[in-house]
């Protein structure tokens, strides 16, 4: 089993920028595929990026691509979502997510472990 904890978030104005790191205990987090989702006020859970296992490919929602990286540093167990050019529709409660298997695509049922989410709100 693996523990995640995010953090990092915060309130920025638009056009900002911030980084989200998710810290894993318990487990070796190399070994885990990790997404970050994001849920605003009265709307569905939803995908922002993944990172595979190991040395990790990459996945975008399109609505992030270009602005939003993710990185993993695997000797920390920690997993970021860098945050540029943020803009009022990102503000949501971000998490992070684990499952120790390779990249499964975008959907939350592909993944077992959660983090407790972190508040991100962009001001216009």
């Amino acid at each position: 089993q693996v523990q995640l904890v995010e953090s990092g978030g915060g309130l920025v104005q638009a056009g900002g920028s911030l980084r989200l790191s998710c810290a894993a205990s318990g487990r070796t987090f190399s070994d885990y595929a990790v997404g970050w989702f994001r849920q605003a006020p009265g709307k569905e859970r939803e995908f922002v990026g993944g990172v595979n296992w190991g040395a990790g490919s990459t996945y975008y929602a399109d609505s992030v691509k270009g602005r939003f990286t993710i990185s993993r540093d695997n000797a920390k167990n920690t997993v970021y979502l860098q945050m540029n050019s943020l803009k009022p529709e990102d503000t949501a409660v971000y998490y992070c997510a684990a499952d120790r298997r390779p990249y499964r695509g975008p959907g939350l049922d592909n993944y077992a472990y959660w983090g407790q989410g972190t508040q991100v709100t962009v001001s216009s």
